[in-house]
C-alpha cells in the first residue's frame, strides 16, 4: 500500500476517476444500443446528434480512442441511413 500522503490521495483520485469513466462509457454504450434498436428513421435521426456528442466527449477525454469514436459514428450513420 502507498506510504506517502500524496500517493494515498492519488489512489483515492484514481478510483474516483475510474468510476466516473466507467459510468460515462456505460451510458454511451446504452445510448448506442438504444439507437440501434430504433426502427423509425425520423426518431433515429433525431437521436443521432446527441449520441455523436456523447461519443465525441469520450474521445476528447481519452476514455475511448479517437479512431474507435470515428468507427462508432460511421457505423451508427450507416445503420440510421439503412432504415
Amino acid at each position: 500500500m502507498a506510504n506517502h500522503k500524496s500517493a494515498l490521495k492519488r489512489v483515492r483520485r484514481n478510483e474516483a476517476v475510474r468510476l466516473r469513466n466507467r459510468y460515462q462509457h456505460k451510458t454511451v454504450r446504452n445510448a448506442i444500443k438504444k439507437l440501434r434498436g430504433i426502427e423509425d428513421k425520423s426518431e433515429a435521426e433525431a437521436l443521432l446528434p446527441s449520441v455523436y456528442g456523447m461519443i465525441d466527449r469520450l474521445a476528447k477525454k481519452n476514455i475511448i480512442h479517437a479512431n474507435k469514436a470515428g468507427n462508432l459514428k460511421s457505423g451508427l450513420t450507416k445503420s440510421v441511413n439503412a432504415l
